[in-house]
C-alpha cells in the first residue's frame, strides 16, 4: 500500500486534477493507492470568510457561496464528459445547498462556533475528493471514495483535533480489508469526534491525514505532492539560488517545517518517523523531478547546514527584574500564565544572570499574553521587583538547521559574522543541546536579506554577490562603468565575485533595477529614468536592504556627500572620490568614520589625497608593517607642480597658468 496526498494547488483546476489522475493511475499499477485530497486552492479561506461574514450579519456571504459553487461546477464541466456530468453536478449541488443552509443558520444566530467552523471548512475537502473520484468514475477506473470522518476518530477539540490512533488505525484497516480496491480516494484535513461531529486537524492537516493513513496501513511510502520539487535549502521565493535537498532526516525535516518550510505540515512527520515510513515530497507539475526523500538515515552529505528557514509575525515578551534572581518558580509561573490562555511559545531564551527571560509568541497572541503575565506577576510588579511585561513587535525567527552542525565549531561565528557584516541586528538567540538548530530573532524587515546572506555564507561557495549603487555618470563615472562592464566576467570567474550595478544616477535622472542593470545600454536606461531626488534614491536603497551593498560617489556634490551617514548607518559601504565629506569639518569626518566602525560598513576615500595616488593605502600598509612615519614631503597638486616647473621669469606668470 502507498499513500499519495495532493495539496490545494495540485487540485486547483480541472487541468491540474487531470495531472493528479495521471500520477495516481500510474502509481496504482505498482501497488494499491490511498489518495488524500485537499480542498481546491483558496477554497478553505473562502469558506472561512463566508462563515465570518454570515456571523457578522453581512449578507454578502451569499455571494461568496455562489462563487464557491460556481467554481466547483465549472471544474465538473471541464473535467467530466458531458454524458457523465449529471451525477457529479448533482453531488456538488447537494453539498453547496447544505453549505448554504449552514451559513444561513450562522447568519440567523450571529455566531460562528469552533464546532460550526469545522463543519463549514470540511466542505472544501469533501467536494474536491468527490471531483477526483468523479473523474476516475468517468474513465472507468476502479476506485472507492470514502468519507474520512467515518475512519479518523478524534477528540472534540475543534480546529486542532487530536487523533485517537487506536480507534482510527482499526477503523482504517477494517475498511480496507472489507473493501478491496486498487485506488481509495479520501478527503484530507477532517475527522470526527465520538459523537459524530466533524472536526479538523489544523491548517495543513491534509498532510497529517496522509500520515495517519500511511501508519494505519503500514504503507511502503507516503508521498506529499505539491507545487515545488521537494524541500529546498531556503525559500525559493526569497533566495533565487536555493538548492533542492535530495535526502533529509526526519529530525531535520521537522526542524525546517516548524520554522516555516511550507511544503510540509509539522505534525505529519511524527507518525511516519516512528513507523519508519519513507516520506517523499514531489511536484505535481514536474512529476519526473526527484523531489526530496525524508528518511531515518539519509546518505552522508558534505553540507554542515542542511537548510535555512524562517517564521514571521512574532512578538518577543520580555520579563525583567532583580526579583527573579535566585528565586525558583518564575519560569513555571510565566509558562503557566501563557498556557492558561492557550498561547504557544515558539522560542525561549534566558540570561545567565537570571535577571530576564524572553519568549517569542505569535503577534496575534501578544496582547492576551501581556495581560495574563502582568496579572500573574502583579504583586512583584507592584513591589517593583519586576518590570511590567515588555513587548517587542515586528520580529521574525531565522533558523539554521542541520544534524551535522553538532560538535562542529565555527557555525555560530559564521552566522553572526555574516549577519553583522550586513547590519542585521540579532534580538535574541536560542540553540538546543542537540545542536540541530540555531535560531536568531531579527526584525521582520531584515528576513529576506538575512536568509540571502546566510545562504551565500553556507551554500553559495561559487561566488559572493556585491550590489553597487553609483551616483555620477560624467567622465570618471563613464570610465568606471566601462571598467566594471569589462571586468564583470573576470571578477566572477577569477575572484568568485558577482558584481551587479543595481542603481545609477546622474545629476538629473536615476535608474534602479534590483536584478542589476545592463551595463551595455546604461546611457539609454538613464536618459529614460526617473527624475533624481537624492532622498528618494537613498530611501529606495535602504528599502531594498540588499546584502553586500556598496554606494559609489563619483561626483563633487556636497548634497551627495550628505547622504553618507544615512547609508553607513544601514551597513551600506561608501566609496567616494568626492572630496567634500572627508575635507569637511573634522567632527563630520570623525562621525562618518565612527558610523562605519559601529555598523561594520566600509568607508573608502583613497582619492581625497595625492591627486588619485594611493597615498592612504601606502601609509596604512607601512603602519601595519611596523614602520613609523617620521616626516612626509610632497607636492600634492599636479597643477601647481606644472606651473612652478615652467615659471622661470622669462615670461609672465599668468601666461604659464593659462
Amino acid at each position: 500500500m502507498q499513500v499519495l496526498k495532493f495539496g490545494g494547488t495540485s487540485v486547483a483546476t480541472a487541468a491540474n486534477i487531470l495531472k493528479v489522475i495521471d500520477i495516481v493511475t500510474g502509481a496504482a499499477q505498482a501497488d494499491a493507492v490511498v489518495v488524500v485530497v485537499s480542498a481546491l486552492g483558496g477554497i478553505t479561506d473562502a469558506l472561512i470568510e463566508a462563515g465570518q461574514r454570515a456571523a457578522a450579519g453581512q449578507d454578502t456571504y451569499q455571494e461568496r457561496l455562489r462563487r464557491i459553487e460556481q467554481r466547483h461546477l465549472e471544474v465538473v464541466k471541464e473535467l467530466i464528459p458531458v454524458a457523465s456530468q449529471s451525477a457529479a453536478l448533482s453531488q456538488i449541488k447537494r453539498g453547496c445547498n447544505e453549505l448554504e443552509a449552514l451559513c444561513d443558520s450562522v447568519f440567523t444566530l450571529g455566531e460562528l462556533s469552533a464546532r460550526t467552523l469545522d463543519r463549514l471548512m470540511s466542505f472544501g475537502e469533501l467536494m474536491a475528493s468527490q471531483l477526483v473520484a468523479a473523474r476516475l468514475q468517468a474513465t472507468g477506473t476502479a476506485h472507492c471514495w470514502k468519507d474520512s470522518r467515518e475512519l479518523i476518530r478524534t477528540n472534540a477539540r475543534f480546529g486542532t483535533a487530536e487523533v485517537d490512533f487506536e480507534v482510527t488505525n482499526q477503523q482504517i484497516r477494517d475498511f480496507v480489508a472489507e473493501t478491496p480496491a486498487p485506488i481509495y480516494v479520501v478527503p484530507g484535513f477532517i475527522g470526527a469526534a465520538a459523537d459524530g461531529s466533524t472536526t479538523t486537524l489544523g491548517r495543513g492537516g491534509s498532510d497529517y491525514s496522509g500520515a495517519i493513513f500511511a501508519v494505519a496501513l503500514h504503507a511502503s511510502r507516503l508521498e506529499i505532492w505539491t507545487d515545488v520539487s521537494g524541500m529546498m535549502t531556503a525559500d525559493p521565493r526569497l533566495v533565487r539560488h536555493a538548492q533542492p535537498i535530495a535526502h533529509i532526516s526526519y529530525q531535520e525535516a521537522m526542524e525546517l517545517s516548524h520554522f516555516g518550510a511550507k511544503v510540509l505540515y509539522p505534525p505529519t512527520i511524527q507518525p511516519v518517523m516512528h513507523a519508519g515510513i519513507p516520506l517523499w515530497i514531489k511536484n505535481t507539475f514536474a512529476p519526473a523531478d526527484a523531489g526530496t526523500l525524508v528518511e531515518v538515515a539519509p546518505p552522508p552529505h558534505h553540507d554542515v547546514v542542511r537548510g535555512i528557514s524562517s517564521i514571521g509575525g512574532l512578538t518577543m515578551l520580555n520579563l525583567e527584574g532583580s526579583g527573579m534572581v535566585g528565586i525558583p518558580g518564575f519560569s513555571k509561573r510565566l509558562f503557566g500564565a501563557l498556557a492558561g490562555e492557550k498561547i504557544n511559545v515558539i522560542l525561549i531564551t534566558q540570561s545567565s544572570s537570571e535577571h530576564s527571560i524572553s519568549v517569542a509568541v505569535g503577534a496575534a497572541d501578544a496582547e492576551r499574553a501581556k495581560t495574563a503575565v502582568d496579572e500573574e506577576f502583579a504583586p512583584e510588579i507592584d513591589a517593583r521587583r519586576l518590570e511590567p511585561l515588555r513587548l517587542e513587535t515586528g520580529l521574525a525567527i531565522v533558523a539554521l538547521v542541520g544534524e551535522s552542525m553538532k560538535n562542529h565549531p565555527g557555525i555560530s561565528g559564521r552566522l553572526f559574522g555574516a549577519l553583522g557584516h550586513n547590519g542585521v541586528n540579532i534580538r535574541a538567540i536560542a540553540q538546543g543541546s542537540s545542536e540541530k538548530n540555531i535560531s536568531t530573532v531579527i526584525q521582520a524587515a531584515d528576513v529576506k536579506k538575512a536568509i540571502n546572506v546566510l545562504h551565500e555564507a553556507f551554500f553559495e561557495v561559487e561566488y559572493k554577490q556585491v550590489n553597487v549603487f553609483i551616483v555620477g555618470a560624467g567622465n570618471v563615472g563613464r570610465k568606471l562603468l566601462a571598467q566594471l562592464r569589462q571586468q564583470q566576467p573576470y571578477l566572477l570567474d577569477k575572484l568568485r565575485l558577482q558584481l551587479r550595478v543595481v542603481a545609477l544616477a546622474s545629476s538629473r535622472h536615476y535608474v534602479l533595477n534590483p536584478e542589476g542593470l545592463d551595463l551595455a545600454s546604461w546611457p539609454q536606461q538613464l536618459e529614460q529614468g526617473q527624475e533624481l531626488h537624492l532622498d528618494e534614491l537613498v530611501a529606495q536603497i535602504q528599502a531594498l536592504n540588499l546584502r553586500n551593498s556598496v554606494f559609489v560617489d563619483v561626483t563633487a556634490s556636497a548634497e551627495v556627500a550628505d547622504c553618507y551617514a544615512a547609508l553607513l548607518a544601514r551597513s551600506v559601504a561608501v566609496v567616494a572620490c568626492n572630496k567634500v565629506a572627508c575635507s569637511s569639518a573634522y567632527p563630520n569626518y570623525a562621525r562618518l568614520k565612527s558610523l562605519a566602525r559601529e555598523f561594520n560598513a566600509g568607508f573608502l576615500f583613497e582619492t581625497n589625497v595625492g591627486a588619485a595616488l594611493p597615498v592612504i593605502g601606502t601609509l596604512n600598509d607601512l603602519l601595519r608593517s611596523g614602520d613609523v612615519v617620521q616626516r612626509m614631503e610632497a607636492v600634492l597638486s599636479g597643477t601647481l607642480n606644472f606651473v612652478f616647473n615652467h615659471y622661470d621669469g622669462t615670461r609672465p606668470f599668468a601666461e604659464v597658468v593659462r
